[in-house]
């Protein structure tokens, strides 16, 4: 995960109505699916370290993934070939949207104040940060248009 992304993905929170929350479990399989866009139950569990899971739990995992709508499948004659069907940018902004709604009286500006100050940002962040952030009002006076 780049700085410029996760600063890309901070100026979006609002965009996004997604509201989920995955067990560590499920979130670590969409990182692979995420990874490989498209793969069938061999290639996700080759992308799992020593001593991988097994294949049932991980074909339970895909299934309460499907019913939840964050995973999608085509069928073919020799098993299922699965897909995300939710952004990895959508989960992310989920996730920082809760955060900004716990942690920060939900006020992304609070939450830019506590990032920019705390997080030990070099100067080139901090313009990259500001570039990104003027790029976003620039698109939302367009908008406007």
């Amino acid at each position: 995960m780049t700085f410029a992304w996760l600063c890309s993905i901070f100026v979006e929170l609002n965009y996004s109505g997604i509201n989920m929350q995955l067990p560590k479990a499920e979130e670590e399989i969409m990182k692979y699916l995420w990874k490989l866009d498209l793969a069938f139950m061999k290639d996700i569990l080759n992308e799992f370290p020593d001593p991988k899971p097994a294949t049932t739990t991980v074909a339970t995992l895909l299934k309460r993934m499907i019913d939840r709508g964050v995973v999608g499948y085509t069928q073919y004659p020799n098993g299922r070939q699965y897909f995300p069907t939710t952004k990895k940018s959508e989960y992310f902004a989920s996730h920082m949207n809760r955060l900004i709604k716990r942690f920060f009286n939900d006020s992304a500006s609070q939450f830019a104040s506590f990032f920019a100050k705390e997080t030990n940002l070099s100067e080139k962040e901090l313009l990259d940060l500001r570039d990104i952030i003027n790029q976003q009002i620039d698109n939302k006076k367009n908008q406007g248009d």
